[in-house]
């Protein structure tokens, strides 16, 4: 499809899941009520321009403003991570009380199709044991059963065999979740500047440098990525 032009198209209530649209082009479109959900839309150098005007920093400021918190999730220092990880453990405190309000059973329910409240949880979980747990910390099994792995995730050298399969009860997902927190918590407080700038292997990409900073960011972005599909969805019920 890539190239393709369409003319006189009605693509009226399509949906479009995990598809590469950079550089594509509308022009004379009516998209009243159009959704864009796009989680690296603000990574540097990210554009998207609507009607000349380019959006991203606009978007960017926005969620800021939302989600107290959200704009230290790219913290460099041993201070600014510490107190950037307390904001993340706040927002879910409140998000996690939001969601233990809904009716039984809620909280393993999807919305639209996507990851129910549960599933995401599980879903951090697993991204702590990737970036910390694995890559930073090279421990030999980092991955709790009740990590949700993306489908994608199936490739060589990820045994995806080793996640739990069915639906765990809640209790068990919370516990596995404070207990991932606390690690984090417990490794950004101790951590050094000459820890942050050593390097380890991309877990995603071997033979590719990440620095243990850039580690401990990837789980920040992580974390309020999946939070502002939390709250999005919890908004839905």
């Amino acid at each position: 499809m890539s190239g393709r032009r369409f003319v006189d198209e009605d693509l009226r209530g399509a949906r479009f899941d995990r598809c590469l649209l950079s550089g594509a082009v509308l022009r004379g479109v009516d998209v009243g009520g159009m959704e864009i959900d796009s989680p690296w839309l603000t990574e540097p150098g990210g554009t998207l321009v609507v009607n000349g005007v380019d959006v991203v920093a606009y978007v960017d400021a926005e969620l800021d403003r939302r989600f107290p918190g959200r704009a230290l999730r790219r913290a460099a220092d041993p201070d600014a991570l510490r107190e950037a990880w307390t904001a993340v453990e706040r927002a879910w405190r409140a998000t996690c009380e939001r969601a233990a309000a809904l009716p039984p059973g809620a909280v393993d329910e999807s919305v639209a199709g996507e990851w129910s409240f549960s599933q995401t949880l599980r879903h951090l979980v697993m991204a702590t044991d990737v970036w910390l747990r694995r890559a930073v910390l090279g421990v030999e099994e980092p991955f709790h059963p009740l990590g949700q792995p993306h489908a994608e995730y199936v490739t060589d050298g990820f045994d995806v065999s080793v996640f739990a399969p069915g639906v765990p009860a809640y209790a068990d997902v919370l516990a596995a979740r404070a207990d991932r927190m606390s690690i984090v918590r417990g490794f950004i407080g101790t951590v050094t500047p000459e820890l942050l700038a050593e390097t380890r292997e991309n877990p995603w990409a071997p033979g590719h440098a990440e620095t243990v900073l850039s580690c401990l960011q990837t789980i920040l972005e992580e974390e309020w990525e999946h939070h502002r599909y939390a709250v999005r969805d919890l908004g839905r019920r």
